[in-house]
């Protein structure tokens, strides 16, 4: 199969599983209109917007894009799948942090530069996690319990996750571009936004419950429709 017959198959795949799901499909996701939500993946080839699995309203998009093909047969295909949703009570307790397979250090290293350990070995074996040098990571220790850390390390494959702009986001590194992937990267993608609603109903803090506003496409329910400031729990 040629490279522009596979970037228009996986194009196929993508808009159909929107389409099944009641899902805005968008060849390339653009910003939201002026007033409205901020928007989710701008600028992501395939985008996905809306309750991308049972429970977990976000958006998704390709990521690292790639050039493949011969000289008469080249397209740009992804690596990876990227999804997001907006998670403002999340970042109140961690405004910034990284969790990145340990193929991903360098990167990581280049921007955030206080590493933090857990006391799972096995979690610290597999991902390099970090907080920005003048954020304090016990809040980090402290909302990472032992069943959250477990769960993580049976995911397979290479993920990273974590929250950037009050936004959580999951990385997904594709094993193939086919429908059957597309389902388990956003069926983890959904798992880890409900684990960290629980892990933080767990500790007490405001959450609030799965919905549209987690995908940019209406406001927080205790939230003004236009506010970008930081959001004060009810």
């Amino acid at each position: 199969m040629g490279a522009k017959q596979e970037a228009q198959e996986w194009t196929d795949i993508v808009r159909r599983y929107g389409e099944r799901h009641e899902l805005t499909y968008e060849p390339v996701g653009g910003i939201n209109p002026k007033d409205a939500p901020v928007a989710l993946c701008v600028g992501g080839v395939n985008r996905l917007t809306g309750q991308l699995v049972e429970g977990f309203w976000g958006s998704s998009c390709d990521a690292d894009e790639r050039e493949m093909g011969g000289f008469f047969d080249k397209a740009v295909l992804p690596t990876a799948l990227i999804a997001k949703a907006h998670m403002p009570d999340l970042a109140q307790v961690v405004p910034a942090f990284n969790v990145e397979s340990i193929e991903g250090t360098e990167a990581v290293q280049q921007r955030f530069s206080r590493k933090v350990e857990f006391e799972s070995l096995d979690f610290n074996k597999r991902f390099w996690t970090t907080v920005p040098k003048d954020f304090d990571p016990v809040a980090l220790r402290e909302l990472f319990g032992p069943g959250f850390l477990a769960w993580v390390t049976t995911m397979s494959g290479k993920v990273d996750f974590g929250v950037n702009d009050r936004q959580l986001w999951f990385n997904w590194h594709l094993k193939e571009r086919s429908e059957e992937e597309l389902k388990l990267a956003l069926k983890n993608a959904g798992q880890l936004f409900k684990r960290l609603q629980s892990e933080m109903d767990e500790s007490g803090i405001h959450t609030y419950p799965p919905g549209p506003w987690h995908a940019g496409l209406a406001p927080f329910p205790d939230a003004p429709a236009i506010d970008s400031s930081p959001l004060v729990p009810s």
